[in-house]
């Protein structure tokens, strides 16, 4: 596991498993839900390497990790033994507010579709942009093929979030799917076409809608669903009340067909009846309300949103303003709002690079490189949590040059039409599908260079960063390495481990399995038991305890990681003969007794009880010598293990 060290402390700090209720994740960050936060070591979370920084935000707990967040995920579920199909809801003990609660349920439903949204949204992008340069029209077959490769997600919006709010609500996830793609059925959805409706409400508003057919003799307003937001969650929401009530009353012998059965039979045309309807005139008023508060003065609207946009992505309250641009591009055709922030990570990226220019800190300047390119391409909290945010004048520099970039978007009136692509990849969200390039456009681009040179040169002058303080941190950290004994680099110190297992020490090369010997997983040693018991080798913490009690691994407080594994296909026991006296996340001493196994049931079974005790990092230290190879003098006899760092 490239990542093991970090989700192996993570897991730890954060109260273990049995603290974690769910565990999501965005572009840069490990959304945890925990059943209790304050089992959960915040600052040495926030000192494990690999981590940037934890926010506390939306009743989520936020681990910033970076761009390789969904690699550190997967390791993260692997290790910890999640589902991705655990309940979002489940062990959520604690009261949250009701805004806490909306901005819990928006990054639940929108987070695991927002990577595809993007990358779907970018090829529209492309699409619009190709035939702005001439390279094919409107007419042809690529234009059709790739927009149809950019919209099909996006059109048929409603199933796929259908799925995503159906694992949000409790409700099974492809009844979800079903409520969203009856929304979006293509004969009802060009049932309009050509035919006069039998009569028109509320017309000459926005809630005007013609009546074309009716349901049991009940009017039916048909609205245009595709891309829609609010009916399906809303409809996903009370289709899981209903579930969980049919679930109830219903017989077990007849449950897995008559629930679906009853659910979808109930909530379709529910939907298409009352939820549908209100809920389309929800989003019209959302939308009217969004482009009034924006048409009142665009130039201020840019300012406000360009200069606060790094402060809502921080506290994770930027989910609140997503669903309302693609309710409005939706509605309207695009979104004025969200935009007016999209200039914040190319004014991030210029002081990033400022201060990596400036700075003499070489660890500065290591972090800051990658940062750079990460907000160029849109994702600037590596940026923020590990560059600006801590200096405080670049941030508020980022801050201002912003404001300016959303004050000049909202001058030249720039829209997105795609929620596509971010960054440099996002620039095409900017080009209008009718008119191709005009000046909001180019708008656009003069309110990224103007962010990006205004934070660029305030970041370069005293003003926005004083390059003294990191070099002063520097020394600062070098004088503390030096004082532990961590340099100079050319002195070597040699941990002695002992044996966990009484018995016959014999060179890891005897144990039969060649992932053992040779040394696939690990230098070390193999031991004969000749007593049932094993125990911890120094203070440390049981990071790995296998289901069946065969095997476990420690974590030293001296940073060696020691997998002691009893015998050899002893799993298929299934944990008979073993006893364990600690359990997965303990914290331990030296000469605690670990695991109890009956040594002559395992012979008797016919088991090889030759236990290799395996070093599992050892490629992190300059040798690990066993007890036959150790030439060193008056060493303890004890000792089995020499591992020299």
């Amino acid at each position: 596991m490239k990542y093991k060290e970090l989700v192996s402390k993570l897991l730890v700090e954060i109260g273990g498993r049995e603290n974690i209720a769910s565990l999501t994740h965005c572009v840069t960050r490990l959304r945890f839900k925990l059943k209790d936060e304050n089992k959960a070591q915040t600052d040495k979370i926030k000192a494990i390497k690999g981590v940037v920084t934890v926010i506390q935000s939306g009743g989520q707990y936020q681990v910033v990790i970076g761009n390789h967040v969904p690699e550190v995920y997967q390791e993260f579920m692997e290790y910890a033994g999640l589902s991705d199909e655990s309940s979002s809801s489940e062990g959520e003990s604690e009261k949250k507010g009701l805004f806490n609660r909306f901005i819990d349920m928006i990054s639940s439903i929108f987070t695991p579709v927002l990577g595809l949204l993007a990358a779907t949204g970018m090829i529209k992008g492309l699409n619009v942009l190709f035939v702005s340069l001439g390279l094919f029209t409107k007419d042809s077959g690529t234009f059709q093929i790739l927009q149809a490769a950019g919209d099909c997600f996006f059109y048929f919006f409603p199933i796929f979030l259908g799925y995503t709010a159906a694992k949000k609500f409790g409700l099974t996830p492809f009844l979800g799917m079903a409520i969203g793609a009856a929304l979006v059925y293509p004969a009802l959805a060009t049932f309009t076409a050509g035919k006069e409706p039998l009569y028109t409400l509320f017309q000459g508003t926005i809630f005007e809608s013609p009546i074309y057919i009716t349901f049991l003799g009940i009017p039916v307003i048909l609205m245009s669903y595709s891309s829609s937001v609010i009916p399906i969650v809303i409809s996903t929401y009370f289709a899981a009340k209903v579930e969980r009530f049919l679930k109830k009353i219903t017989p077990s012998v007849v449950k897995s067909f008559l629930v679906p059965f009853l659910t979808v039979i109930l909530m379709v045309p529910l939907t298409y009846l009352i939820i549908g309807p209100i809920a389309t005139w929800m989003g019209n008023l959302l939308g009217a309300a969004a482009l009034g508060i924006y048409n009142f003065n665009p130039i201020i609207a840019g300012l406000f949103v360009g200069g606060l946009w790094q402060v809502l992505v921080m506290f994770g309250l930027h989910w609140g303003v997503i669903p309302i641009a693609i309710n409005n591009i939706s509605v309207l055709g695009y979104d004025p709002v969200m935009v007016l922030g999209m200039a914040t990570p190319f004014a991030t990226a210029a002081a990033v690079l400022s201060i990596v220019i400036r700075s003499k800190n070489k660890s500065v300047r290591a972090i800051g490189i990658p940062a750079f390119i990460s907000s160029l391409f849109g994702v600037s909290e590596p940026s923020l949590y590990g560059v600006t945010l801590p200096r405080k004048k670049p941030f508020i520099v980022t801050l201002v040059a912003s404001a300016v970039g959303g004050a000049i978007m909202g001058f030249f009136g720039t829209k997105n039409y795609i929620i596509g692509g971010m960054g440099i990849f996002g620039i095409p969200n900017y080009i209008n599908p009718d008119t191709g390039m005009n000046s909001a456009f180019f708008g656009a681009l003069l309110a990224i260079l103007v962010a990006f040179i205004i934070s660029f040169v305030l970041t370069m002058t005293k003003l926005g960063y004083d390059p003294t303080a990191d070099i002063a941190a520097e020394k600062e950290e070098s004088q503390e390495q030096n004082e532990e004994g961590l340099e100079p680099k050319e002195l070597l110190e040699t941990l002695h481990l002992e044996s966990p297992i009484q018995g016959e020490i014999l060179p890891l090369s005897s144990i039969k399995d060649p992932a053992f010997s040779e040394g696939l997983l690990g230098k070390g040693i193999a031991v004969r038991p000749t007593e049932g018991k094993v125990y911890a080798v120094a203070d440390g913490t049981v990071e790995t305890l296998f289901p069946t009690k065969h095997a476990i691994g420690l974590k030293l407080e001296n940073g060696v990681e020691i997998l002691i594994h009893i015998g050899m296909d002893t799993v298929n026991l299934g944990g008979r003969y073993f006893d364990a006296k600690v359990k997965q996340g303990d914290q331990v001493k030296k000469g605690d007794l670990l695991i109890e196994f009956d040594l002559n049931k395992l012979v008797e079974e016919g088991y090889s009880v030759e236990t290799p005790v395996i070093i599992t990092n050892s490629d992190q230290y300059l040798d690990v010598i066993s007890s036959q190879e150790s030439h060193e003098p008056d060493l303890n006899p004890n000792v089995v293990l020499s591992i020299v760092k």
